[in-house]
Formats: structure tokens, sequence, C-alpha cells
């Protein structure tokens, strides 16, 4: 059931390089999450950058640099101690192909984008975490997008929305508080 897939799905902070997932099991699951995720239109507009290995390491390093130092180095090390970063992206050069088409959705389809790429997020986070491996988001952008652009060969129309460092569990966050969802939860009859 999903309930219990996003149940185990929290921000991890505490990462290491043991997954016990191969890095073609990671690829797949990465591939299978970037097929399923619907985008409006079935666009496609959704990329990812998996950097695993040494790019990973690399990565977490050049965003340290990227910020000269205004930036936490044990943060950045915590990210960095983990397995791979997947970086998500969008590719505007394909909204404006869709808004092109369809002149009537125009301003929808960043929008749409960005929701899918919300989905895609939540479904790979949650995919790791039912192979038991941790992972969290951040949002280093846009200060670092010319860098990982050039890190990876990443298109100009790409635009980078977070990065997802991810690993195994060092240890588990606190339990969360149960809260009164009513007050964000409204029902009519």
């Amino acid at each position: 059931m999903i309930k219990d897939a996003l149940l185990k799905r929290r921000s991890i902070y505490a990462l290491n390089k043991e997954i016990g997932m191969s890095d073609e099991d990671i690829q797949a699951l990465v591939e299978d999450m970037v097929r399923l995720v619907p985008d409006a239109f079935d666009m496609k507009s959704q990329k990812v950058v998996l950097a695993l290995g040494d790019k990973h390491d690399k990565l977490w390093d050049a965003i340290y640099d990227e910020f000269g130092g205004k930036v936490a180095r044990e943060k950045i090390d915590s990210f960095k101690a983990g397995y791979g970063t997947v970086l998500y992206f969008y590719d505007s050069d394909v909204v404006k192909s869709m808004q092109e088409q369809f002149d009537r959705y125009a301003d929808n389809f960043p929008i749409w984008a960005n929701q899918s790429n919300g989905m895609l997020q939540i479904s790979i986070w949650t995919a790791l975490a039912e192979k038991g491996i941790g992972a969290n988001l951040q949002h280093y952008n846009p200060v670092i997008d010319d860098k990982m652009k050039k890190m990876f060969d990443i298109p100009e129309g790409y635009v980078l929305l977070a990065q997802m460092p991810f690993g195994g569990i060092e240890s588990f966050p606190d339990a969360k508080d149960v809260e009164d969802i009513s007050k964000r939860v409204k029902v009519f009859k």
C-alpha cells in the first residue's frame, strides 16, 4: 500500500556509502520512476542526472566551492558521505514547445512541469526508502546551476530544481510529532 511506503520515507541526513544495491539496480530504479511518473500532455519534461562514485563526491565538493565557504563544510560533507545524488531538472525547451503547440494552456505548462517533478521526487525518494536507502532533498539551486551544467554537460534548457543525496542509513531521525491533520484537511458533505 502506498501509505506504508510513504511512512518509510523520511529526511535522512546521517548517510553512508553502504546501500546493498549495485549501481545498475539504482539506475534501473531511477529509470523506472522516470518512466512511470506522469507528465501533463505526456510531454516528458522531466530529466534526472544520477551521480555515483567519484562524480557524487565531486558534485558536493563543487557545491561547497561554489558557495565560497558560506555553507558549513560539515553539512556538505554529510551529503557527500552518501552513496549518490539524484539531480532533478525539467527541460524548458520541451515546455516551450508545448506552449507553442497548445497556446491556450501556455501558462500552465511550467506549472505542470514542476508538479510532475515533485511527483518524480517523491516517487524516487519513496522507492529508495522501500529498499532501505535513506535520502534527503536539497535546494542549492540556482547558485549551482552553471557549475552543474558544466560538470555534467547539461543542456542549457534544463532547469535544476533539487538535489537528492542518498545512501545507507547511519542513523534514523527522531519520531515525528503527530499533528492535528484537521487543521490542513477540511471535509464537507
